[in-house]
């Protein structure tokens, strides 16, 4: 994540800041005054309401231009398959896989730990009412249940701009996968300068995207006063059981997951790897920031675990985009606790299709401050949960940043090793301009989020 400063000020202390001031009103409010008397009412009906909410919808309007130039640009980046063969199906292949055991586990420990339960469920009602008013526009879209095959058929869209209309998210980023492989499949110049014009897209998204995240230290105060004057301290006792278990769910995949991954996978000691890694995980947790930890990967793959340059070059590149396991188990984490904080049940069925939007969103989330919130918000109003939910956690997020985009850096240095097993290393020549093949576009995207 990149580190935005506004009036001196990184974003993340604004953002605690406005976490901090929101808390404190709330639970002042909450233990003083109550929420039921007619001033505060009014106030978080008319001012503290409504500035959450257009935060939000600034969100939800940038959501389709964000996830289809994002997924695509993410597929396509992946043009060095058809040179690198083999290399580039294990990478395509692992990375469903890995990010697929990142959200299990994820939506294990919510569901055994159970973090969002507790709260009282009429003031739970209550702000869900007022959510789903807020968020009408996208909940309405939403469907009241999901049958399992009808679910399948429905992520193709008969008409992908009525599906984008309709605000029907999932067959729009479908369309945007098929769509990358075919830029992909089609390699020309015609199509070259069309995934230009499609990064121009997703360049100018994530410009805007950055411009309303400079909105969230105000956000923040405004929801979290809503949240704390309706919830109280029950709000602090279950952040924190949030923080645990997101936190529990990224160690057991780091330490217990990635340890399998590279002794079976790569035929590689555990220890060994790590302790190769070392320096990567730490510029990624100081900075949370996975571009600044790119250039020590790419040192750290080739000097301290021996592997193919050809192989570390393309598979890191590509995998700090398109291999976010961190990223793809903090979302499936966060809609399930918040489902459990306003008391949804989500059904079996429901979770599979959460965790399968995560591994898409892993792909498809654009690498800015907070770029994963249009990806949970979309996922939140897809199962009826209000979105302003999203306030909880942005106060914790930083931390939970760091720990996400140490989890995806490693996991990429994973994937590498894995890759490696069996590949021989070629030489790989800079170009005329002195840039590395497979390098070229990561000016556009830089963090895990």
């Amino acid at each position: 994540m990149e580190t935005t400063k506004t009036r001196g000020l990184p974003l993340h202390w604004l953002m605690l800041i406005g976490f901090v001031v929101g808390l404190a009103g709330g639970l002042a409010v909450n233990m003083l005054i109550g929420p039921e008397t007619a001033w505060v009412v009014w106030v978080t009906s008319n001012i503290t309401g409504p500035a959450g909410q257009i935060f939000l919808r600034l969100l939800f309007m940038l959501v389709i231009p964000l996830l289809f130039s994002a997924l695509v640009v993410g597929v396509a980046e992946m043009g060095d398959l058809q040179s690198l063969g083999r290399a580039g199906i294990k990478t395509l292949l692992l990375t469903i896989v890995v990010s697929g055991i990142a959200v299990v586990i994820g939506l294990g420990m919510v569901n055994l730990f159970r973090p969002g339960d507790g709260v009282d469920p009429v003031l739970a009602q209550a702000l869900l009412n007022q959510g789903r008013e807020g968020a009408s526009a996208i909940v309405n879209s939403a469907p009241e249940s999901v049958q399992f095959g009808q679910f399948f058929l429905d992520l193709i869209p008969s008409n992908v701009f009525t599906a984008a209309a309709d605000n029907q998210i999932l067959p729009v980023m479908i369309f945007a996968l098929f769509f990358g492989i075919g830029l992909v499949m089609a390699k020309s110049p015609n199509t070259d300068r069309l995934q230009n014009v499609i990064e121009g897209i997703l360049e100018v998204t994530m410009k805007l995207i950055n411009l309303v995240i400079k909105l969230a230290p105000y956000a923040i105060a405004c929801l979290m006063f809503n949240l704390a004057a309706l919830f109280g301290w029950d709000l602090l006792l279950r952040l924190a059981a949030y923080v645990g278990v997101a936190v529990g769910a990224m160690l057991i995949h780091m330490f217990v997951v990635y340890p399998l991954v590279v002794w079976f996978g790569a035929g590689m000691s555990p220890l060994a790897f790590f302790r190769g890694v070392r320096e990567p995980m730490v510029v990624a947790f100081s900075t949370a920031s996975s571009n600044a930890a790119l250039p020590v990967s790419l040192k750290a793959a080739q000097e301290q675990l021996g592997l193919p340059r050809k192989i570390a070059r393309f598979v890191l590149t590509v995998g700090a985009t398109a291999n976010q396991n961190g990223t793809a188990l903090f979302e499936g984490v966060t809609v399930l606790f918040l489902a459990q904080f306003f008391q949804i049940e989500l059904s079996i069925t429901q979770q599979i299709i959460v965790m399968l939007v995560c591994i898409l969103g892993g792909v498809g989330t654009a690498g800015v401050p907070a770029g994963s919130l249009p990806v949970v918000a979309m996922i939140l109003v897809m199962v009826g949960v209000p979105a302003e939910g999203i306030g909880l956690i942005l106060g914790v997020d930083r931390f939970l940043d760091m720990c996400r985009t140490t989890l995806n850096v490693t996991g990429d240095l994973v994937l590498a090793t894995v890759v490696s097993r069996g590949e021989s290393d070629d030489p790989v020549e800079p170009d005329a301009s002195g840039t590395l093949p497979g390098a070229g576009r990561r000016s556009l995207k830089t963090a895990a989020v």
